[in-house]
């Protein structure tokens, strides 16, 4: 077994959470070691758009530029085109994206597996060792934090001050910590595809919305480029699926609510359409002695939000900070980290019930309440907050929106 010199972090998990926290410390002067599972990081159904104030996060972290030049696009217009009201009533409803975070551009869509490369790149440039195509990892925690993992057919042994798991929802990290996790059942079940040959499509306008017993996302990116969502109800499982599922999802694309709609019927799909549940999650507690935990393996919000890469960004940022303030690292430095994130998750928690109550109530009592909470939202702020925490973030609206009476008079419309 090789044994190497005792360093300062091995974070385990390559991601978003794990690649922006490696690069974070590594700029900070930190000896910081990255192991990644994937030797190529694949394509597969996840979130792509870094809202409003992730973007905020991911310039706290100076790691803009790197996602930018591996083909980020400002998207700066939102247009909830929907089954309750006409396309050019939504176009002149748009929410304008540049104008909600002063200095933030908008949201940011960027494909998955080019995001954790560039970030994996650009904590390699900062000066972290990053090992990809790793195998087995074996940690511990407690005064003495260590490391082991399998690479080349050759086992590692590392010590350390702090083992971060960025390892994702299946965290073998949590799990050998101890730390528990609390999920929730299916809420419904999503899937999304990447598509390309998709121009006529304005690049700069993204919409979610609700027709019939499909709630739609459209994320789009430059080249022609759109990364597109459908969620439907748990008792629909294996809706799309099989070998005309592509085929069968675009089709549903088609729907009545969003103009031009015949330019899905010519989009090129890519090999991935997949479905999943859509659930809430959290840790416990994200940290343990000599151990934190970022990203989905801390926990993460139902995806029907869109929130997972500003949460992961946040996540890095935060234990980022809270490693600033501590010479020692001791447990108690990641308190505060601990306690804004429970915060945090259980206000977009919140949101994410909300968009499903209010979106994916496929009956008619749904679209009477979706219609009334479309014409009072815009002038009640604290009606509004749980929406907009979406993209401005959960602590930048007013907190009594998160509060149950307010949640009660949401779904009371109608």
């Amino acid at each position: 077994m090789a044994k190497a010199e005792r360093i300062d972090a091995v974070i385990v998990g390559g991601g978003i959470a794990g690649s922006a926290l490696a690069a974070a410390l590594a700029g900070d002067g930190h000896e910081v070691l990255l192991l990644e599972r994937q030797t190529v990081y694949r394509d597969k159904v996840r979130g792509e758009v870094i809202n409003c104030w992730g973007v905020a996060e991911l310039l706290e972290l100076g790691l803009e530029e790197c996602i930018l030049k591996a083909g980020g696009t400002y998207v700066d217009r939102f247009v909830g085109f929907d089954e309750i009201v006409d396309p050019e009533t939504a176009r002149a409803r748009a929410l304008h994206l540049d104008k909600m975070l002063p200095g933030i551009r908008g949201v940011l869509d960027v494909g998955h597996p080019e995001a954790c490369e560039a970030l994996s790149n650009a904590a390699q440039a900062a000066g972290a060792t990053v090992v990809r195509g790793v195998g087995d990892v074996l940690v511990s925690g407690g005064a003495d934090p260590r490391v082991r993992y399998e690479h080349n057919d050759l086992e590692y042994e590392v010590d350390c001050r702090l083992v971060v798991g960025a390892d994702g929802r299946m965290s073998t990290v949590r799990r050998q910590l101890g730390i528990g996790l609390t999920q929730t059942p299916p809420n419904s079940l999503g899937g999304g595809m990447l598509v390309e040959n998709l121009d006529a499509w304005p690049v700069n306008v993204t919409s979610i919305g609700t027709e019939g017993d499909l709630l739609y996302f459209v994320f789009p990116r430059e080249g022609g480029r759109a990364r597109l969502y459908l969620l439907h109800d748990v008792a629909q499982k294996g809706r799309f699926s099989g070998p005309n599922r592509h085929a069968e999802f675009l089709q549903a694309f088609q729907l009545n609510c969003l103009p031009d709609r015949e330019m899905f019927a010519t989009a090129t799909p890519s090999a991935t359409c997949a479905f999943y549940p859509m659930n809430d999650a959290w840790a416990d507690l994200p940290f343990a002695p000599g151990a934190v935990l970022v990203g989905d393996a801390a926990g993460w919000t139902d995806p029907v939000i869109g929130q997972g890469l500003s949460i992961a960004l946040r996540d890095a940022r935060m234990v980022r900070d809270a490693l600033r303030s501590s010479g020692t690292w001791e447990p108690k430095a990641l308190e505060p980290y601990a306690r804004e994130r429970e915060i945090r998750m259980h206000r977009l928690r919140i949101s994410g019930s909300v968009r499903t109550t209010m979106n994916m109530t496929f009956t008619p009592a749904g679209v009477a309440r979706r219609r009334a909470y479309a014409e009072v939202w815009p002038t009640d702020p604290v009606l509004a907050g749980s929406r907009m925490a979406t993209f401005k973030g959960p602590f930048q609206v007013p907190p009594e929106s998160f509060e149950p009476e307010v949640i009660e008079r949401l779904f009371a419309l109608g």
